[in-house]
């Protein structure tokens, strides 16, 4: 076996490996075609079921033929899904910059009372739009925090959030 070669990212030493990290960045997929998520979910199901029952029948011709079947509607809803849907992208940011975030949004009174650390009406909107890499306003995120259902609310606010929560190191290979 070849020895393997060694790419210029691998040659760097880990000082400048890490020096040269970029933020992390997550997105929120949204897609308001219910019909399309909808086929989307089913083909999936249809073809985990399938495979399920190739794995039990595997000479079975009728399920392989099946399968291949599902596959192929499987790709046709997934192309379906990715003309239909769009992705807001958040960048986690310098962490002091994030310290600095949330001082400037200080939790009310009762917030406070209640262990909150800032003003989430306020920093909610400030942190979706600081994070953003999509150009989201403040006023844009606010009015998406105020309108949409709380469900989808909530995943903004926690893609933006997460975005600074996440976590690329190990403490080691032991």
């Amino acid at each position: 076996m070849p020895p393997k070669t060694r790419t210029a990212q691998q040659k760097q030493s880990p000082a400048e490996r890490a020096r040269q990290r970029k933020r992390p960045v997550l997105k929120m997929t949204i897609c308001d075609d219910q019909d399309v998520k909808t086929a989307l979910e089913v083909a999936r199901h249809t073809v985990r079921r399938l495979k399920a029952e190739t794995a039990d029948h595997p000479d079975d011709a009728t399920v392989t033929v099946a399968l291949a079947q599902a596959e192929q509607d499987l790709e046709a809803a997934q192309a379906a899904f990715d003309a239909e849907a769009y992705d807001l992208r958040f960048e986690a940011l310098p962490r002091t910059d994030f310290e600095d975030l949330k001082k400037g949004h200080p939790p009310t009174e009762a917030q406070a009372e209640d262990g909150f650390a800032f003003n989430i009406d306020t920093f909610g909107p400030a942190l979706v739009s600081a994070a953003s890499l999509d150009g989201l306003t403040v006023d844009d995120a606010a009015s998406f925090l105020d309108t949409w259902a709380e469900n989808e609310a909530a995943a903004l606010f926690n893609t933006a959030w997460s975005a600074q929560q996440e976590n690329r190191t190990d403490v080691g290979k032991g």
